[in-house]
């Protein structure tokens, strides 16, 4: 007997590793392996760590027949075209991931597998709604605050995906229409000043000499540093205002928030809480909450609820 009929291939794809994972339908990881993302080499050879893992996790879980198969990563992406082209993986430009994740699932089990993909904050935000912070919440929206400002949406207990899989991505709402350019070329973007290394900048800039990122930021702003606490404030005074415009569009008012950054706690969330009062101030938006996520593996398991969807 197999783990098929009650277990997925989860499969989430970042700038450092590749973790491919074999998880149960109570949320519960039984296999898993991690491989390194190569450098300085092309688009196959990129891949050729990622199937190898595939293949190996296959038969040690002892799995076969049609699996269903759950693929995280970071963007941008297009999900109906089964492409990737992290922005930190440069290899992989429109890579296509799917049917190259197809092949090697189907000559590991001699099947044709279901293969769903989602960006890494829609995986991140289904992980949270499945098992973690939003567990409780029919609609919600999950963000990362880390390298970058990634986000995702579930709506009425379904992920919203938009036309290519790259909807809510508040990281690139402009907060400052005459701001200076950002590297999607648009102004003011949420990721320039609330982004770890943009919180950081901004306190050098200050004066603040007490590192060089933002773990050491924030725990400067944990014991008190005014230039610390300032820096921070305003960064997310400006995360604040992309909250509320997400909010304010998709009409949405329940908010996780995981990442490397939030996970300083009351220094990151006390004045983001106090600036959305500023921003979030029509009626259906004035309640509006945000937790800090709980899950470390949200990205895994938002992979296999996309699989998992796939009934």
């Amino acid at each position: 007997m197999t783990d098929s009929d009650s277990s997925v291939l989860a499969i989430d794809i970042g700038g450092t590793k590749v973790a491919v994972a074999v998880v149960r339908s109570d949320g519960v990881i039984t296999h898993e392996l991690r491989t390194p993302t190569l450098r300085g080499v092309d688009g196959d050879a990129t891949f050729a760590p990622a199937a190898e893992a595939i293949t190996k996790i296959i038969s040690e879980a002892g799995l076969s027949g049609r699996l269903r198969v759950g693929i995280s990563s970071a963007g941008p992406i297009d999900t109906p075209a089964g492409w990737i082209s992290p922005v930190n993986i440069g290899a992989w430009r429109e890579f296509p991931i799917v049917a190259r994740v197809a092949e090697t699932v189907r000559g590991a089990t001699g099947a044709e597998p279901a293969v769903g993909l989602a960006g890494d904050g829609h995986c991140m935000a289904l992980g949270e709604h499945w098992l973690g912070a939003g567990k409780d919440w029919d609609s919600m929206i999950g963000m990362v605050l880390s390298t970058g400002v990634g986000a995702g949406a579930v709506i009425n207990n379904r992920l919203y995906p938009g036309l290519t899989g790259n909807s809510v991505l508040l990281g690139h709402i402009s907060v400052n229409a005459y701001g200076p350019r950002c590297v999607c070329g648009g102004h003011g973007c949420v990721e320039m000043y609330a982004r770890g290394p943009a919180l950081v900048a901004a306190a050098q800039e200050a004066g603040w000499t007490g590192g060089e990122d933002a773990e050491a930021l924030t725990a400067d702003a944990r014991a008190g540093n005014e230039i610390a606490l300032e820096a921070i404030d305003h960064g997310m005074r400006a995360l604040a205002a992309g909250i509320a415009a997400a909010a304010t569009l998709l009409d949405v008012d329940k908010f996780v928030l995981g990442g490397g950054v939030s996970k300083a706690g009351a220094v990151i969330f006390d004045p983001l809480r106090k600036h959305l009062h500023d921003f979030a101030v029509l009626s259906y938006v004035k309640a509006l909450e945000v937790r800090p996520a709980i899950l470390e593996n949200a990205g895994i398991l938002g992979a296999a609820a996309l699989a998992f969807a796939d009934e």
